[in-house]
């Protein structure tokens, strides 16, 4: 018995899965993995982003937030108790920037964003509470790697997937990235995730007096600009309630 021909269920499923397996894709990309018309694919992947089952960061498409609230990504009491300690450092932050700042942590190969808050004139960004982005190109997620040996390496010899024209694209590039962010105990997001988003971060650490020794990052905290100009203002800031937030977070053991 013949099987009944796929359905627009079934090619939305096929699309879905298509962009699952992958840290981004393109349309282009997606179709040749379904083997659907571009046409076709385009018009499933509207429906999908309309939603939330995938989004479009400039050319690529993955995983939407709905995805994320049918699976999230797991909690902890470590998760907790970094949010509690370090969400008055954001607080702070927010404050003496104004502008968008991110609190998260990694798990696995990407960033969890455990805390944001929106700046007067917010930049349009793919980061929200509870999900995940990739670690490589974004601020959070370099300030984090340069700390976490095993990690970057797993992240060195899977995909990276070129987002925008600055995205890191080689393992040798961002081995000399993280030894930068090592040595001067910040990261910088050159539009790296998202065209015209631009961000300073600096790693947390469970006492912050042993990130000097190379003890591995548990959280991270950014700012966001809309122009690579304006990071020089933010990068002290950053990095200085950061070290105050690892020194608070050493304190609550």
């Amino acid at each position: 018995m013949a099987e009944p021909p796929a359905s627009p269920v079934d090619r939305a499923f096929d699309v879905l899965r298509a962009t699952a397996a992958g840290t981004g894709l393109t349309l282009s990309e997606i179709a040749r993995e379904t083997g659907l018309a571009k046409s076709t694919t385009l018009r499933l992947l509207g429906a999908l982003e309309r939603n939330d089952a995938v989004t479009r960061i400039g050319q690529r498409y993955r995983l939407g937030p709905l995805v994320h609230e049918l699976d999230p990504i797991p909690t902890s009491p470590e998760y907790e108790r970094i949010r509690r300690v370090l969400t008055p450092f954001l607080a702070h932050l927010f404050e003496a920037t104004r502008a968008t700042v991110h609190l998260a942590t990694l798990h696995g190969d990407e960033v969890v964003y455990l805390n944001k808050l929106h700046g007067p004139r917010p930049i349009p960004s793919p980061s929200r509470i509870g999900g995940g982005l990739p670690a490589y190109c974004t601020g959070v997620g370099k300030a984090m790697l340069a700390f976490d040996d095993q990690a970057a390496d797993r992240v060195a010899r899977g995909p990276l997937v070129a987002w925008t024209d600055t995205t890191l694209t080689s393992a040798d590039a961002l081995a000399v990235e993280l030894a930068e962010i090592r040595r001067r105990r910040r990261a910088l997001d050159r539009a790296e995730l998202t065209p015209g988003l631009f961000c300073v971060a600096a790693p947390v650490f469970d006492d912050d007096e042993q990130g000097a020794g190379g003890t591995r990052a548990v959280a991270a905290l950014s700012a966001s600009a809309a122009e690579e100009g304006a990071l020089a203002r933010l990068e002290p800031l950053v990095t200085r309630i950061a070290a105050a937030a690892g020194r608070a977070l050493g304190g609550d053991r």
